[in-house]
Order: structure tokens, then sequence, then C-alpha cells
């Protein structure tokens, strides 16, 4: 496993510098940092990173209990610059990186990534929203944008895990001979890039105490279909911990970055309560674990045996 590197920031907090984060989760699958993610972000290892799901602020002025919204123009794309430049040199040669936004600002946030990283599919996210009211000098927004990126060609991507299937009139309709066996049609279909996910609406059971919560079908769709089993997922942006729980849930390792702690407490409970779908982690994912520290000299062993189950995290 990929150690963290050592935690300088104690020291700074002693000489009168930058506090130290705090550690709202401290598991073995699962370590959340209460903090800015820019001030953060230099511990994780570059190249350490199997997927990253990016849900940063939009720039229209939502109320996240902080300020971190209220950057507009030119202020929010120069900043949006200074992440992506501080994020992207985490992910491994195959990773990639799921990027949620808004029309306003996807067009400049878009080409931004695409001078770092190949872009490989523009998703539009239909959120189902009612037909109620709403302005009446333009067309009503119902959608939020979402860019998929990969760090190289050649990125990690299971179809296998997120397909649709096929409903039983049309395997009816495809039960000719030249249909028979097929594999598709006993798995199910590629899902599109339109997803129509209805919102998290107030009374839904899976809603909390955030202003853009995420539907957990979204985030799981990612997790699974871009990141290995055992892998890595960083989210700077961890809000209401929507990308914990679908690590949580299907065996995937979680790191993330949250300022606000009532935020940071929500996603603590959140993860606390989630039961996995999978194995935490997956028996291949600990094999190949294992035998990476067989390569190890002994004195070598002995510090990743006694490193913590967070510093093994990464």
């Amino acid at each position: 496993m990929r150690a963290l590197p050592p935690d300088s920031t104690a020291s700074q907090a002693e000489t009168g510098g930058a506090a130290a984060p705090f550690d709202i989760l401290d598991t073995e699958a699962v370590r959340l940092y209460q903090e800015d993610a820019l001030d953060g972000i230099q511990r994780i290892a570059d190249g350490s990173v199997d997927l990253i799901v990016a849900d940063p602020p939009y720039g229209l002025g939502k109320d996240y209990g902080n300020d971190s919204d209220l950057l507009s123009g030119d202020a929010y794309l120069e900043w949006s610059e200074r992440w992506m430049d501080a994020i992207i040199p985490k992910l491994a040669p195959r990773g990639t990186l799921y990027l949620f936004c808004t029309w306003q600002y996807s067009p400049e946030l878009f080409v931004m990534l695409k001078k770092r990283l190949t872009m490989i599919n523009e998703i539009i996210w239909d959120r189902r929203v009612p037909s109620m009211g709403g302005t009446t000098r333009k067309f009503s927004s119902v959608h939020d944008n979402i860019g998929f990126f990969a760090r190289q060609r050649d990125y990690y991507f299971d179809l296998d895990p997120v397909r649709i299937p096929y409903d039983a009139e049309t395997k009816k309709a495809r039960s000719r001979p030249r249909f028979e066996g097929k594999k598709w049609l006993e798995v199910g279909y590629n899902p599109k890039d339109l997803w129509s996910v209805p919102r998290i609406h107030r009374q839904d059971p899976e809603r909390a105490d955030h202003p853009t919560q995420k539907p957990l079908e979204i985030v799981e769709r990612m997790v699974l279909s871009s990141c290995p089993p055992g892998g890595v997922v960083l989210d700077p942006f961890t809000g209401s911990g929507t990308t914990a729980v679908a690590c949580v849930r299907h065996g995937r390792r979680f790191v993330g970055f949250e300022m606000n702690p009532q935020y940071a407490g929500l996603v603590r409970d959140r993860v606390t309560a989630a039961q996995p779908v999978y194995a935490q982690i997956r028996p291949d994912s600990e094999a190949a674990a294992s035998a990476e520290t067989s390569d190890l000299t002994p004195d070598a062993a002995n510090d990743e045996a006694d490193a913590s189950p967070v510093q093994r995290l990464i």
C-alpha cells in the first residue's frame, strides 16, 4: 500500500503557523480531513489516486456556512485553475476524474481540464425537476453538467457493474436465434451520457442537511465503473459525503476534505450508517497488498506493519 507522507501540520501549529487538520474519520478504508483541500492536498502522494470525484462550489452564491461559493467570474475561474493544478497530479496513470458543474461555467472549466487531461464524455444529469413555475424569460434549467476526464487513453473503465438490464419486452423482441447467447442481451446495455436521476427532494429518505447533495445512484455509477475494487477515491469537496458512502458500500478506499465542521460531522454519520454491499476491501486487493509487502526489505516491512490503517490508505 502507498503511505501518506508524514503530517507536517502539527509542527506548524506548535510554532504559531496553520492549525493542524482535524481527522473526522480515521478508519481502515476512509479518511476525511476537516480542512481546505488546497491546504492539505500536498500530503497526498502524486500518482496515488485511482479516481477523483470533484463537486466544487458552482460559483452561484450558495450558502455552505462559509464564503466558499462567493467567488464569481474571473475570480472563480482563477480559483478553479488552482485546485485543478493541485489535485490532478494525484491521479494514477490510469486514473480518471469526474467534475460536477453548471452550464454557466462548464465551457471554461472543460477547456481548462482539456489542457491537462483527455476528455472522455460530457454527461448531462437530468435532475427530473417537476414543471412548476420558474422563469418566464428563458427556458428553465433542469440539468447539471458532468465532465469525465482521464489521465491517459489507457484509463481504467469497467462497464459491467453499471450496465442497465433490458426489460422483459426487449428481451422477448430479441428472442430470434441470431440474438441467442449474446452477452449484451443478458447483462444489459451501456448507460448513455444523459443520466435521468431525480434530485434529492426534501422528503427523500436519502436526504441529508446539505443544499447541493448529489444522489447516491449517480456517484455509485462513477465509483463502480472508474475505480478498481480496493482502489482509492479522492473527493476534494466532500460536502454531504455521498462519495464516501459509495466507497464504503462498494469496497473502495476514500480520502476527502471538507471545511465546514457541520458537513464533516454529517459525513461521519452517513459513513457510520452505511452498509457495505460488497466486502469492504476485496480479497484480490488484499492479496496484492500482501504481495507488495513481501517484496520489501525486513526493515521496510516492519515499518509497513507498524503504520496506522490511515497511513496505509494510500
